[in-house]
C-alpha cells in the first residue's frame, strides 16, 4: 500500500465521519422542538403553586379556589365539626384505597388531613373522586361535609367518602402556611 492510498483512506475516512456528525446534528435540531413541546406552558408553571389569602374566611365557613383548573376547598371548621371528624372509627370508613394501605390511619385520620394540629383548616380538592363532579359543602349530606348531588357520594366534615358510589375521600393537596394569613398550594 502506497502512501497515497493511505492518504485518501483518511480523507474518505474523514468525509464519513463529517456526514455522520452533519446527521447527527441534524436529527438533534429536527427531534429537540418535538421533544421541548411535552414540557409544561409558561401559564402552567406560573399555576403550580398559588398564594391564597384566609383572612376572611371565618369559623364555620369556606372559601373555594381554582388551582390547576381544579376547585380547591379552603374551610375553616367549627370546634363541632373537628369532634364530629375525630369520634369517626377508621374501621368505618370506606375508602378502600387507604383499607388496602399500611397507612390507612395516615391518609384517613382528620389530624393527618388538617393544617395545623387543632384541625381547624382543612384544604381539599374539591372534586368527587367517583366521576369528577364538584360537591357541594357548607354541612351538606348525611354526615355533614360534603355532598356530590350527581351520584350521591356522602362525605363527612373531614372530606372522607362515608356513603356512596365515591371509591376514595376527598384528595388533599401539598399545602402549607406561609403565614397566619396567607396558604400556599403546590
Amino acid at each position: 500500500m502506497s502512501h497515497a492510498e493511505d492518504h485518501e483512506g483518511t480523507r474518505r475516512d474523514f468525509l464519513y465521519y463529517a456526514t455522520a456528525g452533519a446527521g447527527a446534528v441534524t436529527a438533534g435540531a429536527a427531534v429537540w422542538p418535538l421533544v421541548n413541546q411535552m414540557n409544561p406552558s409558561a401559564d402552567v408553571q406560573a399555576l403550580s403553586s398559588i398564594h391564597v389569602d384566609i383572612s376572611g374566611i371565618e369559623p364555620g365557613t369556606q372559601l373555594t379556589v381554582k388551582w390547576l383548573g381544579k376547585p380547591v376547598f379552603i374551610r375553616r371548621r367549627v370546634q363541632a365539626e373537628i369532634d364530629a371528624a375525630r369520634e369517626v372509627a377508621l374501621a368505618d370508613l370506606i375508602d378502600d384505597n387507604a383499607q388496602n394501605r399500611n397507612d390507612m390511619a395516615l391518609d384517613a385520620m382528620d389530624q393527618n388531613r388538617t393544617l395545623d394540629e387543632a384541625g381547624e383548616w382543612l384544604v381539599m380538592i374539591g372534586v368527587c373522586t367517583h366521576l369528577g363532579c364538584v360537591p357541594i359543602g357548607d354541612g351538606a349530606g348525611d354526615f355533614g361535609g360534603w355532598f356530590c348531588p350527581c351520584h350521591g357520594s356522602h362525605y363527612d366534615t373531614s372530606g372522607r367518602i362515608r356513603k356512596g358510589p365515591a371509591p376514595e375521600n376527598l384528595w388533599v393537596p401539598v399545602a402549607a402556611f406561609v403565614d397566619e394569613s396567607t396558604i400556599k398550594l403546590g
